[in-house]
């Protein structure tokens, strides 16, 4: 097999600003997003399919396949775990559903997971799956078939097999810096991830890793840095739950010696252009299975924040009657990417149960995001932080960003409202051991060190952990039979509040706008839901988090500040975010007279408002609380206003993600 003596050379960050086609998503009246067109190169995630024992998990597998042939996926990517035990009964099971949707059009990308690694690799792997990777897929040398790549459209797409991404990396940046030019979007796709939600590479091969095995200790940061260049969509399975999070490329502070300062953007510089965040994003796709797993661990806050969070164990003791079936889509066309993850709740354990609810199955759109490479991005951090203190490193909870530039000249920029509409989710408490001579920690305190240093920050009166007041507890170390130290760690149970991932986006202006047009996204996903570790619902308004989950020591409060219109609801088309201002200032060249705000309806570029509704003054955050007087005709319509004192500058007051433009009135 390969190893990591791949040359590796990291350059500098850089902004990837590709001018591409000028499609966008439409709307109708009520806000929903349209289906992107047939011409963008959608690709459909398959999450484990493992059925228990000898068996494939044949409905779900079957009903997320049909929600991607419903959709227009174009590649399909199972990441992993496709079978329990690799065995020919179960590749009869799982090619029995495959083959059709292949003949029907579909090309599939498959990623050997743990249940794979056996025998099975060199007989039923390969008899089976060679018939799905593509012919044109160029493999990695010495990892035929469990590591591979191709390119369509503008995707470079990259497969690996669990646990290889640490002798893959180097040949990773190779195919990268080879294939330069030839693709704006990079997706990666293994069975577990770097981070993970439960597991994670961090966690099982550094912090809890063999004594000396450096293969991934020596190039963790590396990879960071290489996929937050790139703005890599890392996707995978292994863990039976939905997640999606940002992964960092630089650690703050003194646990990182030697940080590139290059990558250290955290706020606009619009002399140098717009910024991205040194992060890129992980997607854990979800189930397709007949088990699922509680959340353990929880946020890695010190490189991970998680952004969308869900899970279905069908445990009755933890309030959860079923499991859930993923079926998560990317579409690429052009420089934008529009990202839509599903979950269909069944009550199936075994094949002879039937299709049962998955017959017709109640897809729910959970999880979207829509943005382009040429972006500015902000984390907002959900208004749980304790009242008194100061914000202190990135922790803020406003809705407000520095100018965001246009090709053409505008900018953009939110300009207020405050995160009250968030998700919450319980963790496990779960422990991690050492054992001198054999792990990388040898002493209790080494421990403890690593999981700060990797994993966790430190709950500090400058630096806040916001998920705990002690997030790892020391144990009473012992001795083995040979009188070697022993031990673990204790990681308790929390109560995690999850942050909003915020982009403004430009795309160029089309013949229908008058300016460059603007998606703002992120601002819809969460409905004030609330899961125990297990997906149990629970009631943020009225149940406290776990103990010890705020900073000070104290367990999270109720949630009474909730507004009334969110809907504690997972459906993203039916949530009402928070009220948010958003400023667009145009180019001073452009005559402002006969323009407004507008947004496409039906496919069509439509004013937001009529003339008489537009509002004559300056911003101002107040408005959030109570809307400027208008006409009685405007009460439907958006709050939308003109700053003549400044001049060719719009705001508006939006609850939801947003594509707009400047259009005539």
């Amino acid at each position: 097999m390969q190893n990591n003596t791949w040359k590796r050379s990291l350059v500098a960050m850089s902004i990837i600003a590709t001018l591409a086609g000028c499609n966008s998503s439409s709307s109708d009246d009520s806000g929903k997003t349209s289906p992107k067109p047939d011409s963008a190169l959608k690709v459909g995630l398959l999450p484990d399919t493992q059925g228990g024992g000898w068996n494939v998990a044949i409905h779900p597998m079957e009903a997320v396949l049909a929600k991607h042939q419903e959709e227009g996926v174009n590649v399909v990517i199972p990441v992993g775990d496709l079978t329990d035990n690799g065995s020919t009964k179960e590749w009869e099971q799982w090619r029995s559903v495959a083959d059709k949707y292949r003949e029907a059009g579909m090309e599939f990308l498959p990623v050997m997971g743990n249940h794979e690694t056996s025998w099975a690799y060199t007989v039923e792997w390969i008899d089976n799956m060679r018939h799905f990777i593509p012919e044109d897929a160029v493999h990695m040398p010495s990892a035929e078939w469990l590591n591979y790549y191709i390119i369509r459209d503008n995707v470079l797409m990259i497969g690996l097999a669990y646990y290889n991404l640490p002798i893959a990396f180097g040949w990773i940046e190779d195919v990268i810096a080879q294939n330069e030019g030839k693709f704006d979007h990079v997706v990666i796709a293994s069975h577990d991830g770097l981070v993970g939600a439960k597991y994670g590479q961090t966690r099982e091969q550094i912090v809890q890793g063999v004594k000396d095995d450096n293969r991934l200790f020596d190039i963790h940061k590396d990879i960071r840095e290489l996929f937050a260049k790139y703005d890599v969509i890392w996707v995978q399975g292994h863990e039976h739950m939905y997640q999606r999070s940002q992964i960092h490329a630089r650690v703050y502070g003194s646990n990182d010696p030697g940080g590139r300062s290059n990558v250290d953007t955290l706020a606009s510089t619009p002399s140098g252009g717009n910024y991205r965040m040194p992060s890129y994003t992980q997607i854990v796709s979800g189930n397709a299975s007949y088990k699922g797993y509680e959340y353990r661990y929880g946020e890695r806050e010190l490189i991970q924040d998680v952004i969308q969070h869900k899970m279905a164990t069908m445990k009755a003791d933890y309030d959860s009657n079923h499991y859930d079936a993923n079926a998560a889509i990317l579409s690429f066309d052009g420089n934008r990417v529009d990202y839509h993850a599903y979950y269909a709740p069944h009550t199936i354990t075994r094949n002879e149960d039937g299709m049962k609810e998955l017959e017709d199955p109640n897809w729910t759109l959970m999880d979207t995001f829509s943005r382009t490479l040429d972006r500015c991005e902000a984390l907002i951090y959900p208004n749980s932080i304790p009242e008194g203190q100061r914000p202190v490193l990135n922790h803020i909870s406003e809705y407000k960003t520095n100018d965001c530039l246009g090709y053409d000249g505008s900018s953009a920029r939110l300009v207020g409202g405050v995160n009250e509409t968030f998700n919450r989710v319980d963790t496990d408490e779960r422990t991690m051991g050492y054992n001198a001579g054999l792990t990388r920690a040898e002493t209790m305190n080494d421990m403890m060190r690593l999981t700060y240093q990797f994993l966790f920050t430190q709950n500090k009166a400058w630096d806040p952990n916001l998920n705990s007041s002690e997030r790892v507890i020391a144990g009473i170390p012992e001795q083995d039979e040979t009188g070697a130290e022993k031990g673990s760690v204790t990681v308790p149970a929390t109560t995690i509040d999850m942050k909003k991932h915020v982009t403004l986006s430009w795309m160029p202006k089309t013949n229908e706008t008058r300016s460059d047009i603007l998606i703002v996204s992120g601002m819809q996903n969460h409905g004030g839901v609330y899961q125990n570790a297990f997906g149990g619902e629970k009631n943020i308004r009225g149940e406290s988090g776990l103990p010890g989950s705020q900073p000070d020591g104290t367990e999270k409060r109720p949630h009474a500040r909730l507004p009334l219109t969110a809907t504690q609801d997972w459906n993203v088309e039916e949530i009402i975010g928070d009220k948010y201002g958003v400023q667009f200032t145009a180019d001073a060249d452009l005559n402002a007279k006969d323009l407004v705000l507008g947004e496409q309806v039906n496919g069509e570029w439509k004013p937001l408002v009529t003339e008489n509704c537009v509002v004559d003054a300056p911003w101002d955050e107040y408005y959030l609380v109570n809307e400027p007087v208008r006409d009685a005709t405007c009460a439907d319509k958006p709050v939308v206003g003109y700053d003549s004192q400044y001049g060719n500058r719009w705001w508006m007051i939006a609850d939801r993600d947003l594509e707009i433009a400047l259009v005539k009135h």
